[in-house]
């Protein structure tokens, strides 16, 4: 089994800046892609920034320039830095890798547990 743990959530002013951290650990053979969605109260789940084990990036409209996503492949790890908050940032945050347990396995989505990110006007 692959866990995700994350850390980093909090309350926060608007304009202000919060660090997402997330540690993947268990059985792992290999990590492709990680990233960070967010969650809204009422709203899907959506893409915030997603980077490869090559480390292209990619980021949706809303956080450019804002959040830049950063990983350690070597200890698989995948952090997300955010500044200048917005109010419309405030939501549940969650971690995902895709990856496989074995050489023999297919390639799963694995999921955190969500941390809270509140913003504050």
């Amino acid at each position: 089994q692959v866990q995700l743990v994350e850390s980093g959530g909090g309350l926060v002013q608007a304009g202000g800046s919060l660090r997402l951290s997330c540690a993947a650990s268990g059985i792992i053979f290999s990590i492709n892609d990680m990233g960070w969605y967010r969650q809204a109260p009422g709203k899907q789940r959506e893409l915030v920034a997603r980077i490869t084990s090559g480390g292209s990036t990619n980021y949706a409209d809303s956080v450019k320039g804002r959040f830049t996503i950063s990983r350690d492949t070597a200890k698989n790890t995948v952090d997300l830095q955010m500044n200048s908050l917005k109010p419309e940032d405030t939501a549940v945050y969650y971690c995902n890798a895709v990856g496989r347990r074995s050489v023999y396995s297919t390639e799963q989505n694995y999921w955190g547990q969500g941390t809270q990110v509140t913003v504050s006007t």
